[in-house]
């Protein structure tokens, strides 16, 4: 597609060779003048496939809520290990790439028993091994901040065999859900004694590859990430030379696809992309669209150890001020709304477990009910107070997720309406999900995600220093903002956390890591967290146990009367792509929990048209 004809300059090796020759002559000659009439061989420019996204987010370890993104999804599929990988119905299958088998051989202990395959090994040079079990186990247990954590706190003990290729899980008790851990393995040999190696090497790229790509390089000025061929893949290599994720703002889709300027684009269903590809429907060969829902649900998690949502009757009213179908039609009404805490609208066996009012639906007279249970009055001038002191709330969004911000936006306007003030904070994603209080920072119109860097990581190995996290966007409170937090500028508290949880998985693992007590090592006051005694002993049955839907509803009821969350609705993407693209990729919207790119490896270069194949510069990434 992006062939250029050129003359190929003289090999280094040889030109040293002639002139080392030539150095040593006891006569020496000129060196007679080339040939210009020699016939020269062609060289060719990368084959590459371009895919337009969204944005890039905040970082790309895809075991981070704060890093969720279409492009770390991507990234993980094409670079990152994983011991099962979902087939085209979504059904877990063993990658034999990575390990040969996976069994379990004990009861009692429960254990299972993983032999990896001997080739298998990071771009570094570093086999794929037991270490990297170990490292993974431990960082699920003990950070915050993780997705599906809650299978990895029944592990006990990994242990490691033959030298390191094979391994040992062994599990508190019989664990029915093992098949789900150990995706995306990370090189625990670059990063268990780097300081902030689970977080610091994924802002601005992956320190090392063990699939068939490796990510050569991240830049965020121009919203492009490379992912080049991993020549040390020990298995079939990728036909891609390259393959490039850029970010294509909506009013330019339909010039960056009729230009090939991309070859694909993964965008979420929005009005205005909608809008843009409608530009394209009565062209002579409009492009094709596939629909899928994105692995994730958006809701508000609620601050439930201290402030003024630890009261369950101020959740209560909060919730039945919020108009959560109105939120959806302002930031994305092409979303499914999600009325279950549990399984999302793309699960087979999704029943919404809502109640018929409130706190489901806004109901002013329920919300009326709940604050006056609690205290609360309703003065002349509308707001709530308690003992004289206004009811606020801060509403926290990550910063270079413009998709949560417009959500923290919406809401904060629907409380204030209420009688609640309400603050928005935006500080980045990680801070958000890692941090007791933030920077008080509220986000700017023109905030741009993501830091004004390139990172470069040749070879897949990090680089020396730590690229720092993407940079929080915003100006500071200031004291006439209404906030339940000092006016000085100091950290603040987030009382409700826009923030997306999973939706693929087992039910029991997923209620259990998203609503579960947090273990002992990961602090309770982290916004997101919450822990109700009296619902823990039926999400550590779940966890374990068979998935009894009559349990479930169970569940789905005693949260629905909590409230440490409420559910708004799952962002359905797109897949965009033209008829040269689809002969060249085949490309499918994949499976839930991996995407589009599951498949990648085996694309092969779109073609395209003769004046764009001259436009191209080999080796120019931003072409």
């Amino acid at each position: 597609m992006r062939a250029r004809r050129g003359i190929r300059a003289l090999p280094a090796l040889l030109l040293a060779g002639l002139l080392g020759l030539t150095a040593c002559s006891a006569d020496p000659q000129p060196a007679p003048p080339p040939d210009i009439d020699q016939p020269t061989e062609p060289v060719t420019a990368p084959s590459r496939v371009v895919a337009g996204i969204d944005e890039l987010g905040a970082g790309f370890n895809p075991h981070l809520r704060s890093d969720q993104s279409t492009a770390t999804t991507a990234i993980a599929a094409l670079a990152l290990p994983s011991v099962f990988r979902p087939d085209a119905q979504g059904n877990l299958q063993l990658d034999r790439t990575v390990a040969t088998s996976a069994t379990v051989t004990s009861q009692s202990p429960f254990t299972v028993s993983y032999e990896l395959n001997v080739e298998a090994g990071w771009s570094t040079g570093a086999p794929i091994a037991a270490e990297d079990f170990v490292y993974l186990a431990d960082q699920m247990r003990s950070q915050p901040n993780t997705i599906g954590a809650a299978g990895y706190r029944e592990i006990t003990d990994v242990r490691s065999r033959a030298a390191g290729k094979a391994v040992d899980v062994v599990f508190r008790e019989p664990y029915p859900h093992w098949q789900e851990l150990f995706d995306n393995l990370l090189p625990a040999h670059l990063l268990k004694d780097a300081p902030g190696g689970w977080t610091a090497p994924f802002a601005n790229g992956v320190p090392a590859s063990g699939g068939p790509f490796r990510l050569m390089q991240v830049d965020r000025l121009r919203g492009e990430v490379l992912l080049v061929r991993n020549d040390p893949y020990w298995d079939t290599s990728a036909v891609l030379d390259e393959m490039i994720l850029r970010t294509i703002p909506a009013n330019t889709l339909p010039t960056a696809l009729e230009s090939q300027g991309v070859d694909l684009a993964l965008p979420d269903a929005r009005p205005e992309i909608t809008r843009a590809l409608d530009v394209l429907a009565g062209s002579a060969e409009p492009p094709k669209v596939q629909r899928a829902p994105r692995p994730s649900v958006q809701q508000l998690a609620f601050r439930t150890q201290d402030g003024p949502l630890a009261d369950p009757r101020v959740r209560e009213g909060l919730a039945a001020v919020l108009d959560r179908a109105a939120v959806r039609q302002r930031v994305n009404p092409d979303a499914a709304q999600v009325d279950a805490f549990g399984l999302a609208p793309s699960d087979a066996g999704y029943t919404p477990s809502a109640p018929p009012g409130a706190p489901a639906r806004p109901d002013p007279a329920a919300a009326q009910r709940a604050f006056t249970e609690a205290g609360y009055v309703r003065g002349a001038d509308d707001r709530w107070t308690l003992g004289g002191r206004p009811l606020s709330v801060v509403v926290g969004a990550g910063s270079e997720r413009t998709e949560d911000v417009e959500i923290a936006r919406v809401v904060a306007e629907q409380l204030r309406a209420g009688g609640i003030g309400a603050t928005i904070v935006a500080p980045s994603g990680r801070e958000l999900l890692t941090s007791a209080s933030v920077a008080p920072t509220t986000p700017t119109p023109s905030a741009v995600p993501g830091a004004p860097s390139t990172t470069p990581a040749p070879g897949g190995a990090p680089p020396a220093t730590p690229a720092p996290a993407a940079p929080t966007s915003g100006t500071p409170m200031t004291s006439a903002t209404p906030t339940n937090g000092p006016e000085d500028g100091s950290a603040v508290p987030v009382d409700v956390l826009v923030a997306s949880r999973p939706a693929y998985g087992a039910i029991g693992p997923r209620l259990g890591s998203d609503y579960g007590c947090p273990p002992e090592d990961v602090p309770e006051d982290l916004p997101g967290m919450s822990c109700f005694p009296t619902l823990q002993p039926l999400l550590d049955e779940l966890l374990t146990g068979p998935a009894d839907p009559a349990r479930v509803a169970e569940a789905e009821r005693v949260l629905w009367r909590q409230l440490p969350a409420l559910p708004l609705y799952q962002p359905q993407g797109l897949v965009v792509s033209s008829r040269e693209t689809d002969a060249a990729t085949r490309v499918t919207p994949g499976p839930i929990r991996t995407g589009p790119m599951s498949s990648a490896r085996t694309w092969a270069e779109p073609e395209g048209s003769a004046e764009e194949k001259i436009s191209k510069q080999p080796g120019d990434p931003g072409n």
